[in-house]
């Protein structure tokens, strides 16, 4: 295996996604795949074709809808036998989704079912409904993310592992008043 050549972090720390392009680039679970594999080093088509079991060809086009999003940029281009070799790299770090829209969220969601359907060890997996002040709950969200930045031990030895923080308020019936007949 090559050396692969040194690279500087992601360029921003943390991206907010808003943009229309940005949204509709999130809309596709391979995509979402892509990014996942773009957290920590970045990679060349070839090998990220090869990490996710991918057609190169559909992983190039895929890169090219992130790339043309703002989402992952060219980190280093290398001259391999006669041709360029591409390193992409996700734009920042970390990767803030403000405004969540369905066709994402929904993409996201069956990439995090694809990689559990792919893991190697046993997962975990847990969703609860919780009772929650609205200043528990904006503790909690804040709870959770801290204990993800902080369980990142940063060694390449280990094996990667995917994390995914939810933390929504369930929305109301459609019909939330009673409804009394009278005779």
């Amino acid at each position: 295996m090559r050396d692969q050549p040194p690279y500087l972090p992601p360029p921003e720390d943390v991206l907010e996604i808003g943009a229309p392009e940005q949204f509709a680039a999130l809309s596709h679970p391979l995509r979402q795949r892509l990014l996942f594999a773009l957290g920590h080093r970045p990679a060349t088509a070839g090998q990220l074709a090869a990490q996710l079991d991918a057609k190169k060809g559909n992983v190039a086009h895929h890169l090219k809808v992130l790339r043309e999003a703002g989402l992952i940029h060219i980190a280093e281009t290398r001259q391999v036998r006669g041709g360029t070799e591409q390193y992409y790299q996700r734009t920042a770090r970390h990767m803030v989704v403000t405004e969540p829209q369905a066709a994402g969220t929904a993409a996201m969601l069956t990439a995090v079912a694809q990689e559990l359907d792919r893991s190697p060890a046993e997962t975990q997996l847990t969703l609860r409904h919780l009772r929650l002040h609205p200043a528990k709950a904006r503790e909690l969200g804040e709870t959770l993310a801290r204990l993800v930045d902080e369980a990142e031990e940063g060694t390449e030895e280990q094996p990667l592992h995917g994390v995914l923080v939810a933390l929504y308020q369930q929305a109301l019936p459609s019909s939330t008043t009673s409804t009394t007949s009278t005779t």
